[in-house]
């Protein structure tokens, strides 16, 4: 068996999972972090992950499932995660 080689991340990749986390952290509020991981039907893990910056480029599905459970729109968070290149 192969082993699966991850490639570093680049700067950019970083600083994009690192916005995202804090766009999704905000969104969350008050909320438990179990609550909004149940509603998206992901681990609170994986949403903890996400949130510190630790899964800097989650699955477009864990993303979306996020932004649903959170009543964000795909369209908005990706311009929020992207204003930073600008």
């Amino acid at each position: 068996m192969g082993v699966m080689v991850r490639t570093p991340l680049t700067p950019e990749e970083r600083e994009r999972g690192e916005r995202l986390g804090a766009l999704l952290r905000e969104a969350r509020g008050p909320r438990s972090m179990t609550e909004v991981a149940a509603a998206a039907g992901v681990s609170a893990e994986t949403l903890r992950k996400i949130e510190t910056g630790r899964a800097p480029t989650p699955a477009f599905f864990t993303v979306a499932a996020l932004a649903g459970a959170l009543g964000l729109s795909m369209d908005e968070l990706a311009a929020l995660c992207a204003l930073a290149n600008v």
